[in-house]
C-alpha cells in the first residue's frame, strides 16, 4: 500500500522521538520514500544525521539554512508529500497548527501541503487531558486532519496513563490503512452491521425497549459502504433514513433481529453488532390492550437469545466486533464480553458520561482487542469514530487471512 509513496515525517521535541527513527525505517521497508523535517527542539533528542542516514534523504532543521539549489523549501516539501505525518506531536505543535501558527519549518510546511496531515500526540497525561489540547484536538478532527489517539501505559516522566506515542509498527499501520480507504479498501467484503434498539411487546400499544437511536450503527453501516463493502444493515426502530447503497433490513423483535442476522452472516466478513438488544421479553403478550385498574400489574419477563454469543459460537471465518454499553466497571466488562463472546474486538462506552450515551452525535469509546490492548478515543463524532473501528478492523484482518 506504501510502495512508492512520498511522506513527509515531522518530528517535534519530545522524548518519544527515539521511536520515530524506527517508523522511518518501516516506512522505507514498506517502500515509501521518506523525508524529514524536525523542530530545533527534536534535534536536542536525536540529531539530524541519523535521520538522515535512515532516510537516505537531507534532513530539514531550519528554513535560513543555506541550500545548494534554489527553492522555496517548505513549499517543495509540501507538494511532494503524499501524506504528511507527524509524530510524536507535541501539545506545542498541536496549538500552533490548530491556531493557524506556522512559524518554523514544521508548521509552514504544513500550513502548505495539499497532502493527507497525520498527527500522532505524544506528551504528559495532564497535558493531553487539558481541555486546551482536547479542543485542538477536537478542531484538527473536524478541519479533516487525522488523529492517532495515543497508547496509554509508563510515560517517561514517571506518571501512568494516556499519551504514549503508539508503536511504530501502530502507526505505519495507519498510514497503510488511510492508503487502503481511497482505494476501495472493503471492495469485495461483506459487512454485516446491527442497529437500534429492539421493542418487546407487551400488549398492541405498549412494549419493553430502551434508549438507542441507532446513530452509531447508521455510522458504521455508512463508512463501510464509503469503503467498498457490500452491507446489510439489520436495524431495529428508528427515524434515521436509510444510508445510500445499503440493504437495511428492518425488525422489531430480539428474535426477528436473530433471524435476520443468522440469514446473513454464513457469507460475512465482517459483522458489527451495534444494536442495543433487550435481553428480556415479557413471556406472554396480550392480544388486547391491557386496561389500567386499581390493582399492580406483573409482567413476567422471559431470556431473549444471546445473538453475539451465538454469533462467536459459529464464527468461522467473519471478524467479530461487539459493543459494551456500561454504566460502571467499563473495562473489566468489556473484556469478560470479549472473552465469553469469542470476539475479535469490542466497543466500550460509558453511556453515563456526556457525549458518549445513547441519541448523541458523539461518542467515547475504547476498542479492546484480543491481547489486551486498549485504544482509547477522544470525543468524536459517530461517523469519526466508525472511521476509527474500520481503521482497527482492516489493519488486523491480514492476521485473519
Amino acid at each position: 500500500m506504501l510502495q512508492g509513496k512520498n511522506i513527509v515525517l515531522g518530528v517535534t521535541g519530545g522524548i518519544a522521538v527515539y521511536k520515530s527513527v524506527e517508523i522511518v525505517s518501516r516506512l522505507r521497508k514498506a517502500g515509501a520514500q521518506v523525508k524529514v523535517i524536525m523542530t530545533e527542539a527534536a534535534a536536542k533528542f536525536v540529531t539530524p544525521l541519523t535521520f538522515r542516514e535512515i532516510s537516505q534523504n537531507p534532513v530539514s532543521v531550519s528554513m535560513w539554512t543555506e541550500v545548494a539549489n534554489w527553492n522555496v523549501e517548505h513549499i517543495a516539501l509540501a507538494g511532494w508529500a503524499d501524506l504528511f505525518l507527524i509524530a510524536p506531536a507535541t501539545a506545542n505543535f498541536i496549538g500552533k497548527v490548530a491556531n493557524g501558527i506556522a512559524d518554523d519549518m514544521l508548521t509552514t510546511t504544513v500550513m502548505a501541503t495539499r497532502a493527507k496531515v497525520i498527527i500522532a500526540p505524544a506528551m504528559n497525561t495532564n497535558m493531553f487531558e487539558n481541555p486546551i489540547v482536547q479542543e485542538n484536538i477536537k478542531k484538527l478532527i473536524r478541519l479533516g486532519y487525522v488523529i492517532i489517539p495515543p497508547a496509554t501505559g509508563k510515560l517517561a516522566c514517571g506518571t501512568e496513563g494516556s499519551g504514549r506515542l503508539p508503536e511504530p509498527i501502530d502507526i505505519v499501520t495507519v498510514l497503510t490503512s488511510l492508503q487502503r480507504r481511497q482505494l476501495q479498501s472493503l471492495r469485495g467484503k461483506k459487512v454485516v452491521v446491527t442497529a437500534g434498539g429492539t421493542q418487546e411487546p407487551i400488549d398492541p400499544v405498549r412494549y419493553v425497549g430502551n434508549n438507542s437511536s441507532g446513530k452509531m450503527g447508521y455510522a458504521v453501516a455508512k463508512i463501510a459502504k464509503s469503503r467498498g463493502a457490500e452491507v446489510v444493515l439489520v436495524s431495529g426502530p428508528t427515524y434515521l433514513p436509510d444510508p445510500p447503497g445499503v440493504k437495511v433490513i428492518r425488525v422489531k423483535t430480539a428474535l426477528q433481529m436473530r433471524d435476520a442476522v443468522l440469514n446473513e452472516y454464513s457469507d460475512a466478513d465482517i459483522v458489527v453488532k451495534a444494536a442495543a438488544v433487550a435481553d428480556y421479553r415479557p413471556q406472554q403478550t396480550a392480544e388486547q390492550k391491557i386496561k389500567k385498574s386499581d390493582s399492580n400489574l406483573t409482567i413476567v419477563l422471559e431470556k431473549n437469545p444471546d445473538i453475539l454469543l451465538e454469533l462467536g459460537q459459529k464464527k468461522t471465518k467473519q471478524f467479530l466486533v461487539g459493543f459494551a454499553a456500561e454504566t460502571q466497571e467499563l473495562l473489566a466488562n468489556a473484556k469478560e464480553k470479549l472473552l465469553k463472546k469469542n470476539l475479535d474486538m469490542i466497543i466500550a462506552n460509558d453511556v453515563t458520561i456526556a457525549g458518549a450515551g445513547f441519541n448523541a452525535d458523539t461518542n467515547i469509546i475504547k476498542m479492546i482487542l484480543t491481547d489486551g490492548t486498549v485504544i482509547e478515543l477522544p470525543q468524536l463524532s459517530k461517523e469519526e469514530v466508525a472511521e476509527e473501528i474500520f481503521n482497527r478492523i482492516e489493519s488486523l484482518l491480514p492476521v485473519r487471512s
